[in-house]
């Protein structure tokens, strides 16, 4: 699967199924894997694909902050870029487009003007939601204290990023005095947003073990006879075989398919290589290969994806603590003092993290809910939503939820409410923070695991419930369906006690050690390590 195909907004109905009137919407996490974007390495320059692709009008228009040294201010320098490459003799020579372009040439693996086109419309499906349908988030943004924004240190997940906040809050739904936004990003060594076999020489080392088991599942198969069929005229001389472990690989020769099918006919591929039984097969085999781990390996996921969904989940204990454990620790705005001499913050109401389909696959694998699923298209998402459920009582005793958000109080959803503290209100906008000085780990009971805390800490977890939907689509954990771990009627729902225990258990104590611990020991577990539980 290549480009993803959105499904109509939800109906009054499906809102009404999809967010009960006895839970209220306090948190947002979403993962969104980037746009469209070229091949990562240029392959079947032999069956007439062009090696340089003119997808990329971006690079006509880059700007940079550059410091004038005469007046000691920063000013911005707008250039275009041109590629340059070898020629046949180790010249240089200019990259050229399909019809010969110079400009908006693309580099490898860079998003294309369709993935931006794409990523902005993530946004304004994203606003169409959680804005127009649900009021969650204000109409207009005066600041972005309220927002948690990170991506990858690879460029094309910052850009989709920064085109899914634009579709979120295009310029007209931002003040006029509005300040740049924070971004989080880490140094490649750091990175966990994606599973980072480069820095994590164990978690290599798993990678490499599932992979080969992959290949010596399916290389003799008549799914790779089918594909060698197809393809095995167009493969190199010195690898003339298509194989889970070919050059290209087989993930990679998918790599190629999708990117193509994703762009215009300037950049197709021969018609074989778009038959349908062969791409259903490379996508079974290439799931196998890249995902199995997750599902079967607590150490795999634990490398692979454990180090984020522990962020995941500390940021939404610390939405339940009312602490800035929630992101404010990172995003850092103190906005005042209250009447009782507190400081007091912003709480984080909304997350975005541009990351990859590497990611995604990996975050529903581990939690049990990858199965029969296909590999992630292009601008896939999972929402992770954390609720609370209502404690307002109407007149007649009954449960109800608290108050629709008036449109008018809507804008002012991102600023402290200026409302007494005892109001509901001010108790869901606004909280104290007992910040940590940067360096230190923010506080709270996230990192904790389940079953070293107290009674009054499990109680902070109480009446709070976790919900997945994957592009739009409810996801169910196998671990949350047990009586007591998901909200009464509803198994999508799972309390937030369950999901965090779920997840406790691949949470890395140390990853930076435990990557580089027992690299060479067994790739696969003694017995079955199931996910979801």
């Amino acid at each position: 699967m290549t480009t993803l195909v959105p499904r109509p907004p939800y109906s009054k109905d499906e809102l009404k199924s999809l967010y009960p009137a006895n839970l209220e919407l306090q948190l947002v996490q979403i993962l969104l894997r980037h746009g469209e974007r070229t091949p990562v390495t240029p392959r079947f320059q032999n069956a007439g694909l062009p090696t340089f692709w003119s997808y990329c009008t971006a690079v006509r228009q880059f700007k940079s902050a550059v410091l004038d040294r005469t007046t000691g201010q920063f000013s911005t320098l707008e250039w275009k870029r041109r590629l340059e490459s070898f020629g046949p003799n180790d010249e240089p020579v200019l990259a050229v487009g399909p019809h010969g372009e110079l400009d908006g040439i693309c580099e490898m693996g860079m998003l294309t003007d369709r993935g931006r086109e794409t990523t902005f419309d993530l946004g304004t499906r994203l606003r169409r939601l959680y804005v127009d349908q649900l009021g969650f988030l204000p109409s207009t943004l005066h600041n972005a204290d309220s927002l948690y924004l990170r991506a990858t240190p690879i460029p094309r997940a910052l850009d989709s990023l920064q085109e899914t906040f634009t579709g979120l809050y295009p310029p007209h739904a931002r003040s006029p005095v509005f300040p740049p936004p924070t971004i989080l990003l880490r140094s490649p060594g750091d990175e966990t947003l994606f599973p980072n076999d480069s820095s994590c020489r164990r978690f290599a080392a798993l990678s490499r073990a599932f992979a080969q088991r992959a290949a010596d599942r399916w290389n003799e198969t008549d799914e790779m006879a089918y594909l060698n069929k197809l393809y095995g005229k167009w493969m190199p001389p010195a690898s003339p075989r298509v194989a889970v472990d070919g050059r290209p690989r087989l993930s990679g020769i998918m790599d190629t398919i999708n990117a193509t099918l994703a762009h215009g006919p300037d950049t197709r591929l021969p018609k074989e290589f778009y038959d349908p039984k062969a791409r259903e097969i490379i996508d079974k085999i290439a799931v196998d290969e890249w995902f199995a781990g997750y599902k079967e390996s607590q150490e795999y996921r634990m490398l692979g994806i454990g180090g984020l969904l522990g962020d995941v989940v500390g940021r939404m204990v610390g939405s339940a603590e009312h602490s800035s454990a929630d992101g404010e620790y990172e995003v850092g705005k103190v906005l005042k003092k209250s009447v009782n001499g507190n400081r007091e913050t912003t709480p984080i109401r909304f997350g975005l993290s541009g990351c990859h389909d590497t990611t995604l696959a990996g975050v529903l694998a581990s939690l049990g809910a990858y199965e029969n699923r296909k590999w992630p298209p292009f601008t896939s998402h999972i929402a992770i939503e954390m609720f609370r459920k209502s404690d307002v009582t109407s007149e007649t005793g009954g449960t109800t939820p608290k108050a629709t958000i008036p449109p008018a109080e809507k804008t002012s959803l991102n600023t402290t409410s200026s409302s007494s503290s005892s109001s509901w209100f001010a108790s869901l906008f606004s909280w104290t923070s007992s910040r940590t000085a940067p360096g230190a780990p923010p506080p709270g009971i996230g990192r904790k695991r389940t079953e070293e805390l107290k009674p009054d800490e499990k109680a902070k977890l109480q009446k709070y419930y976790v919900r997945l939907r994957y592009n739009d689509k409810v996801v169910v954990i196998p671990g949350c369906q047990a009586p007591g771990k998901h909200l009464e009627g509803d198994e999508s729902f799972c309390t937030l006690e369950a999901f965090k225990a779920i997840v406790d258990k691949f949470v890395p104590t140390n990853w930076k050690q435990q990557c580089s611990t027992n690299v060479k020991g067994p790739a696969f577990p003694a017995s079955p390590e199931p996910a979801g539980y």
